[in-house]
């Protein structure tokens, strides 16, 4: 009993010693920033080498701080920005399995879209597309033309967005852009109106307008009369241009922010294969856990995970993150979109650019591209559709095979005079299962509150910080919104740095509604 006693009273006063070191501590109880009193490896860890984790190390560098270390758990930098050498080997391409388009540029004197600069400076080859210009309708009995339904989806689409407008003045309750579709007139009941609606939205989105807020997918809404070239989406086209730009660079998209980081990343900076697997952080600074069990210290740490792994903790936090930015994390939603890339011998598609293929299930293959044309890559044989949210998710637990067979299936509806030939190659990303994405980007779903949206960005007591395109108000989603948001992230933190402390950002501790739910 004495010695019980006795144990008990040791631990409790290394305990004691521990709490009051700010040590964190693991579930074994073996004590980390250990080296606490002593030098760290460095400053700041970044976690996470997409592009707002190389926008913000550029941010640092540029304000005079260079002891930051990169920490990417892929083989290469670019995040999302992910190529691929598609093709058999006499006829390989680089295509874009992740992000691929510049939207958005520069309307004369006004501001423009920073991944449009990246992407003059370092000479990225770029073409527009022509999203509404240049599309062909098909049925499962071949070519069917409801082109009139298209446009009407697009007058839709405005009417959507312009309602959304006239609410957000009068401060109007938040919905689901499905009811906002709904309360603007468009109710689609067929497979065609579908279709076209799915062109409009969900191909965008990455989800469905069930899924979506009306405002959020709105602000601020086009002008009326105005012509559509894609779905006006946060601010992207009223503060820079109405152009997007499809990537056919052959090194790849990624290039843009790989050659950025190689303009001022030293070797030592970067860390490839680094797969983060927890992150400790305390009053005295921060442990980063690798997969492989090694540990490196620092003093603060800026976290750039997709939106996706923060809600399926694929990274441990310890301490836990506390509940506000937890609950702000599970607010919003990620997308999912899924370009699935076919190679064959021979074109036997259509001659535009685009094609929208009507099913009898929403979103089952809807959306096809060429890159076998004469505005892109002439003579590859290469053809992709897009499938997004539910569908993405619901394909990336088939095989390869059966996907493959199901997109075959649909493309001998599509062609019913043509003799579709085997695939020489095929591909697709799982991006929702894929622990270092779980998805392809941020949306905004109704229930998520501005004051959510400041607690996903707002960092952590003083040691850990969050920056990427889900953190931004304006872009979420986008590339642009990533940029921004690595940019002035890195900004506070350098303050912060050079301050020698600071609070940071704001947060809510409780987010409430405006009116109690009556439910007597």
């Amino acid at each position: 009993m004495a010695h019980s006693l006795t144990s008990v009273l040791l631990w409790l006063a290394i305990h004691s010693v521990l709490s009051a070191l700010a040590f964190p501590i693991d579930p074994e109880g073996q004590t980390l920033l250990s080296s606490g009193h002593g030098r760290k490896d460095t400053k700041v860890l970044i976690l996470g080498g997409g592009v707002a984790g190389i926008i913000a190390a550029r941010t640092l560098h540029e304000q005079g701080i260079d002891d930051f270390i990169i920490l990417e758990a892929r083989h290469e930098l670019g995040g999302r920005m992910m190529s691929r050498s598609f093709g058999v080997e006499d006829s390989k391409w680089m295509v874009e399995v992740g992000a691929n388009w510049v939207q958005g540029t520069q309307t004369e004197a006004g501001p423009a879209n920073p991944i449009w600069e990246l992407a003059k400076k370092h000479n990225v080859s770029l073409h527009s597309s022509h999203y509404f210009g240049s599309v062909s309708t098909y049925d499962d009995s071949g070519p069917f033309d409801f082109q009139d339904t298209f446009q009407q989806s697009i007058e839709n689409f405005d009417k959507l967005t312009a309602v959304a407008g006239a609410r957000v003045p009068n401060r109007l309750v938040d919905m689901t852009a499905r009811s906002g579709y709904a309360l603007s007139g468009s109710r689609p009941r067929s497979r065609y109106e579908m279709a076209a609606e799915y062109y409009q939205f969900d191909w965008e989105f990455g989800a469905t307008p069930e899924e979506t807020s009306w405002l959020a997918s709105s602000w601020p809404r086009r002008g009326a009369g105005d012509v559509a070239v894609f779905p006006a989406h946060n601010n992207t086209f009223l503060e820079f241009s109405r152009e997007n730009l499809l990537s056919v660079d052959q090194r790849g998209f990624k290039t843009l922010i790989q050659a950025e980081a190689e303009g001022f990343l030293t070797e030592q900076q970067v860390r490839l294969n680094a797969t983060v697997a927890k992150v400790y952080t305390s009053k005295k600074g921060v442990v980063v856990t690798l997969a492989d069990g090694a540990e490196i210290t620092a003093n603060y740490a800026l976290c750039t995970f997709s939106l996706g792994v923060l809600q399926h903790d694929d990274v441990k936090f310890v301490p836990p993150l506390p509940a506000w930015k937890q609950e702000a994390i599970h607010s919003m939603s990620m997308g999912t979109y899924t370009k699935i890339f076919l190679q064959f011998p021979e074109n036997f598609w259509f001659d535009t650019e685009m094609a929208l293929y009507a099913d009898h299930e929403r979103g089952r293959y809807p959306v096809w591209q060429t890159l076998d044309h004469p505005a892109f890559f002439p003579g590859c044989g290469i053809l992709f559709v897009t499938v997004t949210g539910d569908f993405s998710r619901r394909i990336e637990s088939m095989s390869d095979a059966a996907v493959r067979a199901e997109i075959l299936s649909v493309l001998g509806d599509m062609f019913p005079n043509a003799t579709i030939p085997d695939p020489l190659d095929f591909y697709f990303q799982r991006w929702f299962s894929d622990p270092l994405f779980r998805g392809s980007y941020s949306n905004w779903p109704a229930n998520f509150l501005s004051e959510h949206q400041g607690n996903l960005r707002a960092n952590v007591d003083e040691r850990l910080w969050f920056a990427g395109e889900a953190t931004s108000k304006k872009w979420f989603g986008y590339l642009h919104g990533a940029y921004t948001e690595g940019e002035d992230i890195g900004l506070t933190l350098a303050e912060c740095i050079k301050g020698g402390g600071c609070f940071g950002l704001e947060h809510v501790e409780r987010v409430r509604n405006a009116l109690p739910y009556d439910v007597e």
